[in-house]
This record gives C-alpha cells, structure tokens and sequence, in this order.
C-alpha cells in the first residue's frame, strides 16, 4: 500500500485503553486512590463471599423431608421446600390453585407481545390488560360465580398477595397521579387547590397510618351493618398514597417541558386535553421514567406493611411459617429465600425501564 507524503497510516488504538485491560485501567486502577480502593473492596470481596457461598449452596441441605434431615451448618433449604406453597399462595385452598396459576399464564401469555417489536396491534393487547384482565382475575381468584367456589381474601396471602397489592396499585395509581399533576398545574383555582390538598395530605402521613386507618378507624365512619373488605380498603390506601407521590413525578416532567411546546400547540389549534396528549405528556413521561419506576419499587416494597392490618403477604407469611413449633429457628432462610424474591421483582423493573429508557431516547 502506497501513502502520499505527509500521510502515514492508522495505528492500532493502545493496549491500555481497549478490551478487557483497558476496562481495567480506566474503572478501576486509573488512579493511586483508585487502587487502593479497589484492593479494599476485592480484599472485602474475598473475606465476604466464601462464607457466604457455604452457606448458601456447600453446606446447604437440599434433601429431606424434616428438621431432623437438616445440617445445621448451612442452610436448610428443606425449609422452603416444606413451606412453598403457604409462601407463594398463602392460606388458598390446594384443590383451587389452578385458577392462580391459570391467571398467572394468561397475563404472561398475553403480555408477551408487548415485547415483540414487529407485533402490530399492542393496543388492543393493552386495552385487554387494562379492562378486561382485570376483571377475569378477580373472578378467578375471588370465585362464587361461573361455578367457582368462594375463596374468601383472607385467605389469600404469599407472594400472590403481595402482586394483586403491587400490580393494582401501580396500574391505578400512574392515571390517577398524571391527573392530579394536571389538576395541580391547572389554571382554575378549585380545581388546583383540592389538587394540592389531596397530594400534601397524602404526602405527609405514613403509608403505615394509611392502612391503620383504613383497617381500624374508617369501618366507624360507615352506617352500622355496612362494610368493606379488608384488601379493599388496603388496595384503596395503597392506591391513593402512590397516586400522592406520582403526581409530583410527573409534575416534575411537566415543569419540564419547555414552554414553547405549549404555545406551539396551542398555535395550531389544539383544545387542552388534544395538546397534553399528544405533545405533552409524552415528552413528560418519558422524561420521568426513572422517577416513576423508582415510585413502583418503592410501592412494591411496601406491600409488606399489610402485615400490620392481619393481611399475610410475602414476608408476613414468611414471619408466620417461622413460628410453627417444628420448624423453629429456620427463620433465616426465610428472610433470605424472601429477600432474593423482593430482588427478582425489583431488579426486574429497574433493567426494563432502562431498556424503556434507551428505546425513548431522542437526544441523537
């Protein structure tokens, strides 16, 4: 290959800056600080990690059917084993746990062409998750029709508790939010003073309180001879406490936007609600998606709380089957077992709003 004069080829990139050892170079040992700092952590990492994984996996017992089959000297996963299904479904009969599971395979079924970048009417698979699901599950779970038998609420507890709480709290609490952000920005007084009020009101008292009160002080509010179910009136409280904090998430995406956005829009015509529809809100929400998700996690955690009003959610059940005389201080891998649950779920939502994230991104 010939060069002109002056010219001289393109030289391969340094050693220390590509590949593995480049990574290396710039995260982690570019500075003295640097190093140090990560010889303390991998030091920490060492000192950490193989007590962690006896435990857990070498010395655990995986076999068996008693406390007695159990080494002490791991973890005695047995334990889980024994109580899987009081911690997935609760107290909810063994011969109806198909109808569980058959809700949980539709909303599976039906929300993987959410994810199919090439499907063509996710609308209509959404509008199904949003009106008609809805309904199909609870007839599913609380029976007494179609032939179902009546599966009271409480006896519903586990995980399957904690995601009819989490899932109908978020499904409810983002519409409801993005209206009272709308409400509280809005130009007619009343209107964004009953916004305010709802939203500090809510803001300002523990979640913990919300649900004392809607167990215990709302039900001497209501004419004698009426009331409410208990997971109703939580779902209620947990709904209207996100929707508190949702608001001022997207509040903030509104605040925003820049005001030439909205008198464009409002240059070409556009009522109020066409405007915040088809050129605000979208360019707000996706400013906000960490903000949002971060509300849901947060709500998702939540959940435990429940336990305070008699309601036996993931870990409540957890805490329960500890108690039983034959399993006695395995209350450890319960927490643990629960933890790494809560984990799944959470850790879930953050990857896929980044994914959300990147896929919105308009900034290039």
């Amino acid at each position: 290959m010939h060069y002109s004069p002056g010219t001289h080829p393109d030289l391969p990139a340094p050693a220390s800056t590509v590949g593995v050892r480049g990574w290396l170079v710039h995260n982690l040992f570019s500075t003295p600080l640097n190093v140090g700092l990560t010889l303390i952590s991998l030091y920490l990492l060492y000192v950490a990690i193989p007590p962690i994984v006896e435990w857990v996996i070498t010395d655990a017992t995986w076999r068996g059917e008693t406390r007695e089959d159990c080494d002490r000297l791991g973890a005695c996963w047995v334990y889980i084993r024994v109580w899987f299904k009081q911690l997935m479904y609760g107290r909810f009969p063994d011969d109806q746990l198909w109808r569980i599971n058959t809700a949980y395979i539709v909303l599976l079924l039906a929300a993987i062409p959410l994810f199919l970048p090439a499907f063509r009417h996710k609308h209509w698979v959404g509008l199904f998750l949003l009106v008609v699901y809805p309904v199909f599950a609870f007839v599913m779970f609380y029976g007494d029709t179609a032939g179902l038998e009546l599966v009271e609420t409480p006896l519903w507890g586990g995980l399957f508790l904690t995601l009819v709480i989490a899932v109908t709290g978020i499904v409810a609490s983002l519409p409801i939010g993005i209206v009272l952000a709308l409400g509280r920005r809005s130009q007619m007084p009343i209107v964004r003073a009953l916004c305010v009020a709802f939203i500090e009101l809510w803001r300002g008292v523990p979640l913990i309180t919300v649900l004392f009160m809607s167990s215990v002080m709302f039900p001497l509010f209501m004419p004698e001879g009426v009331n409410f179910d208990k997971l109703l009136r939580a779902l209620v409280g947990v709904m209207l406490f996100s929707a508190a904090y949702m608001a001022e998430v997207v509040r903030g995406g509104l605040q925003a936007i820049p005001k030439g956005q909205f008198e464009a829009a409002q240059a070409l015509g556009l009522s109020y609600w066409r405007m915040m529809v088809l050129i605000v809100l979208p360019q707000a929400l996706k400013i906000v998606i960490p903000g949002i998700v971060n509300t849901f996690i947060g709500l998702f955690k939540d959940t435990t709380l429940v336990l305070i009003i008699g309601l036996f959610d993931f870990l409540g059940m957890a805490q329960a089957v500890a108690t039983n005389p034959d399993w006695l201080g395995f209350y450890v891998e319960g927490y643990v077992f629960v933890g790494f649950g809560f984990w799944i779920f959470c850790f879930g939502m953050s990857r896929y709003s980044q994914r959300l994230e990147r896929k919105l991104h308009t900034g290039h």
